[in-house]
């Protein structure tokens, strides 16, 4: 007897339809598992057969062969498990054979029949929805995380007992969950107010102009100055998600194995990895199919990374290409894999190692050499992939209280969304949804021929690149959207040059 069941093979973001063919035939008792499977693949016969052997199932005393078709994609993972099980029990004729052809199924087995939670729910069913395909069967811990997707009949079940239920149509023996509503707004992120941060009106300022244009952006200064709690406080002032963008980033948290039954991941999120990650953890990786990194789990939302001169100068470089191009590819022996990755990038870093070089009033322990090493390991080409720079200073607790101009996070969010609602209407129909975005060429035209002029003397003089002639125009765009003007103003170029000025460069 041949039966067959549908699961599907992820390779990266990317879902292809898997058939998983059982066979029963004359010949010694031998299970062969055949369809290019990884090793946590190769072991599911060794996995069902002992689940299906624990629940009174049983497994066939004959020559069983399983192939995963198509049998040239490499297969890993595992969440086969699911439509092994079942193809084997439709073989074996315990289940009705068309059944289990119409669904697809998703989910490890335990050696006691349990059915456990698997990575990538939620992009694997997304790619079978796109392919026509209606009903799913998947671990009952995930039904809320499966049930994200539209149109999907979605089947939990706890057991390969509940499997059998399922494909016979009936109901499950346990009681199916029901999945949890979307979870409300937390009270840590109202806790993380842009209120908190005093005595920084540029830097709040700065911060503002970022979110406004999604561009990226540099703090430098001593330690204590309130980069990282202006950094964490940035996503607060970001629109929520639409349901694309939602979409798109709560797969990408499914691929890397984090709960989604609360819901769609509709704020902005924020990637902050320590200062020592890796390569592999910065931009993705795996011994045969790469997982997302930092950088990708930020997709959508900021990616923070706090004390940037002491990260590998390797994995600072190879965040440039993500940068432009909105996402990051990983060549592995079995093919080659692409994730999203626009993000928002927001750097820190200290004027020395000791943190103190230009403090007035502190004493630097820091030898030149090691002050010009550690000012080097963040790159020229690098810092010139950065729209605004913004030098922070230490403030005294009296000059902390007189500020009066602190708004809170709630106050600057509205006149964030109103300048994207602007640049949105502006931008619609062209393919890109913040000024950052914008080709240079494009965001030139609309700048004032005497704002051009004042941008390309600091060329002739050294002190901009020709990218950074772009980077001022866009910011200007942004400066006008949050004004409310519809045209770029002179005032408005000379504000973008004052963000893009680079302070910290010029000090090293």
């Amino acid at each position: 007897m041949i039966a067959s069941a549908w699961s599907i093979a992820l390779v990266g973001m990317e879902g292809t339809l898997v058939e998983v063919e059982a066979a029963i035939s004359p010949g010694l008792p031998r299970t062969v598992l055949v369809g290019l499977p990884d090793a946590a693949l190769h072991e599911a016969r060794d996995r069902c057969r002992a689940a299906l052997t624990a629940v009174g199932l049983g497994w066939p005393s004959e020559l069983l062969t399983i192939n995963l078709t198509p049998a040239s994609l490499p297969k890993a993972g595992t969440h086969y498990d699911l439509a092994i099980a079942a193809a084997v029990l439709a073989a074996a004729r315990q289940v009705p054979r068309q059944v289990a052809q119409k669904n697809v199924l998703m989910g490890e087995v335990g050696l006691d029949g349990r059915v456990r939670r698997v990575r990538g729910i939620l992009p694997g069913l997304l790619a079978a929805r796109q392919a026509g395909w209606t009903s799913a069967i998947v671990p009952l811990a995930q039904v809320g995380e499966a049930r994200l997707v539209d149109g999907l009949e979605v089947h939990g079940v706890a057991t390969l007992e509940d499997l059998v239920e399922v494909l016979h149509g009936r109901e499950p023996l346990g009681a199916e969950a029901a999945p949890k509503p979307e979870s409300e707004p937390s009270d840590d992120a109202a806790a993380v107010d842009l209120s908190d941060l005093l005595g920084q009106p540029e830097a709040r300022w700065a911060a503002e102009v970022a979110a406004a244009g999604g561009h990226h952006m540099f703090l430098h200064g001593p330690p204590g100055v309130g980069k990282t709690m202006l950094a964490m406080r940035l996503p607060g002032l970001l629109p929520d998600l639409t349901l694309a963008e939602a979409l798109e980033a709560s797969a990408i948290h499914s691929l890397a194995g984090e709960d989604l039954n609360d819901g769609l991941i509709r704020r902005p999120p924020f990637s902050s990895p320590h200062h020592n990650a890796t390569m592999a953890a910065m931009v993705g990786g795996g011994s045969r199919l790469a997982r997302p990194g930092a950088i990708s789990l930020a997709h959508r939302g900021v990616l923070f990374l706090d004390e940037a001169p002491e990260l590998s100068p390797q994995v600072m470089e190879a965040l440039r290409t993500p940068m432009e191009a909105g996402y990051v590819s990983i060549a592995r022996s079995h093919g080659v894999v692409r994730f999203p990755s626009q993000f928002q990038l927001v750097m820190a870093a200290n004027p020395c190692p000791c943190g103190f070089s230009g403090v007035s009033g502190a004493q630097c322990r820091c030898a030149p050499n090691a002050i010009r090493r550690y000012n080097a390991r963040l790159s020229g080409p690098m810092l010139d992939r950065i729209d605004i720079h913004q030098h922070m200073t230490t403030v005294s607790r009296v000059l902390a209280k007189a500020d009066s101009t602190v708004e809170s996070t709630a106050v600057v969010a509205v006149r964030v969304a109103e300048a994207r609602e602007r640049s949105q209407a502006r931008l619609q129909g062209t393919g890109w949804r913040r000024n950052a975005e914008i080709p240079g060429h494009i965001a030139r035209a609309g700048v004032p021929d005497r704002g051009l002029a004042l941008v390309e003397q600091q060329v002739l003089k050294g002190h901009m690149s020709t990218r950074g002639v772009d980077k001022v125009a866009r910011l200007a765009r942004t400066l006008a959207d949050l004004a409310g003007r519809g045209k770029v103003s002179v005032d408005d170029v000379v504000a973008g040059m004052v963000l893009n000025q680079d302070e910290w460069m010029v000090a090293a």
